[in-house]
This record gives C-alpha cells, sequence and structure tokens, in this order.
C-alpha cells in the first residue's frame, strides 16, 4: 500500500508539538466524568487485521456496555453495519465538545506511530470484515486514516455504502496531491463542525 504522507515521522512531530493540549483535554476528560482518558476501540484495518485505535474518550465509562440499549437510535438504521447516533445519550458534555471539534481523534496518531494507519486513507471500521459485502472489501487493500474522502465529503451524514464509494475513488486516485489536498481541507470541515456525531 502506497497510502500516507511521511506518516511515521510525521506522527511522532505532530505528537510532540500537541503534546501540551494532549494533557489540557485529559484533564478535562478526567474531571468531567469517571473513567480512562482513552478510549480503545477494536477497530478492522489492512486487509482485516484488528487493531487496537485509540481516541479521548467522549463517553460514560460503560458506552459499550450500552450499545444494544441504544441501537434503535442508529441513524442508519437498527439493523445497519454502521452505528451512528445524533445526540447519542451516552456520550458526555466534554465528549459532545470533543466530537464535533475531532479532537477526540488526535490519539489516533498513536496508530500512525505504530504502523496500523496513515495519514489519509479509508476510515476504520468498528465491524469485523465478514461483515463487509463484496464490492466493500477492496477498501481494506490499503492502511485505513484518520482523515480521508468521507470527512471533507459529508463524515458522518452519509452511510457506508457511500463512504466506500468514496474509499474506492480515494484508492483509484492515490496520489501526494490527493493527500496534501484531503489534509488541507479536512480542517476546515472540523472546524464547521459538517456531519459530525
Amino acid at each position: 500500500p502506497t497510502n500516507g504522507v511521511l506518516p511515521g515521522t510525521a506522527a511522532v512531530v505532530l505528537l510532540l508539538l500537541l503534546s501540551p493540549m494532549f494533557l489540557v483535554l485529559a484533564i478535562l476528560i478526567k474531571t468531567s466524568s469517571a473513567g480512562p482518558v482513552f478510549f480503545v476501540q477494536k477497530r478492522t484495518g489492512y486487509r482485516g487485521r484488528l487493531f487496537g485505535m485509540f481516541k479521548f474518550r467522549t463517553m460514560v465509562a460503560n458506552a459499550e456496555a450500552l450499545k444494544d440499549s441504544v441501537r434503535h437510535l442508529n441513524k442508519h438504521g437498527a439493523d445497519a453495519i454502521d452505528f451512528k447516533i445524533d445526540k447519542d445519550p451516552r456520550i458526555t458534555s466534554v465528549g459532545s465538545w470533543l466530537r464535533r471539534s475531532s479532537l477526540d481523534e488526535l490519539p489516533n496518531l498513536i496508530n500512525v506511530v505504530t504502523g496500523d494507519m496513515r495519514l489519509v486513507g479509508p476510515r476504520p471500521t468498528s465491524f469485523n470484515a465478514y461483515r463487509y459485502k463484496d464490492n466493500h472489501l477492496a477498501r481494506l487493500s490499503i492502511y485505513p486514516g484518520m482523515t480521508g474522502l468521507w470527512q471533507i465529503s459529508g463524515r458522518s451524514n452519509i452511510d457506508f455504502d457511500q463512504r466506500v464509494e468514496l474509499d474506492l475513488s480515494y484508492i483509484n486516485e492515490q496520489s501526494l496531491m490527493l493527500d496534501l489536498k484531503i489534509l488541507f481541507k479536512a480542517p476546515f470541515k472540523v472546524f464547521t463542525g459538517h456531519g459530525a456525531s
């Protein structure tokens, strides 16, 4: 796979530069609700391999145990493989702000350093590859990314089939210039909060 703009080195530099912000966010999370600062969730990455993706915790500590109780609120349908809820009741007050600003995703840089992710690529899913349809599998041919065409095109407002179409477009057209374009546009989408959940 060729996706990624200077993945490891860039991620290390960013982690060092952002370490003061990490400390402030960690304090906010710890003082606002009980539980760990980081949430590590199993995600499906390159060639269907599972890895633990790091995020700042935005939900109550037992959010995973409560998932079935809120499944009916899934904006893509209760039986959909993609799980997104507008105004999820499990989200903490600080977590809501972290999600709107996408600051909760910053610890993904740890995964870029460890080699499980890249800066740009398909977003890793929280469900296993065995739940993919045949036409979804091609998105696993490259490493997942912190951001991608999905983020600058609609974020959580689009369903998984539409995300796959964008992922395949990225895979077919990937280049250094496309990666730089996505990395340039992503912060503007993040700051508007468009499609965040």
